[in-house]
């Protein structure tokens, strides 16, 4: 059986609300990455683009880095959690000033796959032979 190795790819500070980020975050948890790219690809919600991109990285991760077939790829997990909040303050009536936060997100995704198998070296009496 071939061998299933992991990798990851983590995107900090995004400028969306956690809790924005996740409702798009369930509808590819747990599919192939190739589903889950076409999916996002088709949601019309501004957290579909970068929870794309983090998982297009992991995919870059896996294939180009960690020798893993991108045709086997799955998401393993897929957590988003709260980043820094921006304090800001908005301008009220009779002068005063009303604070609110913009919250910012951690897109942190793990993909598992099938390793790449890997081609052996023809010995060098082999190739003498086939070189005849």
């Amino acid at each position: 059986m071939a061998d299933v190795k992991t990798t990851r790819a983590i995107a900090r500070g995004v400028r969306l609300a956690p809790r924005k980020v996740s409702l798009v975050a369930h509808l590819v948890r747990g599919r192939s990455v190739a589903d889950a790219l076409v999916i996002l690809e088709h949601t019309p919600k501004r957290a579909a683009r970068p929870l794309a991109k983090v998982i297009a990285s992991a995919q870059a991760n896996a294939t180009n880095t960690h020798g893993i077939d991108g045709k086997t790829l799955v998401i393993d997990s897929l957590q988003v959690t709260a980043g820094p909040r921006l304090k800001r303050y908005r301008p009220a009536a009779h002068g005063r000033a009303l604070p609110f936060m913009k919250r910012t997100s951690h897109i942190s995704v793990v993909v598992s796959g099938a390793a790449k198998p890997k081609k052996t070296a023809a010995k060098p009496a082999e190739k003498k032979a086939e070189e005849k």
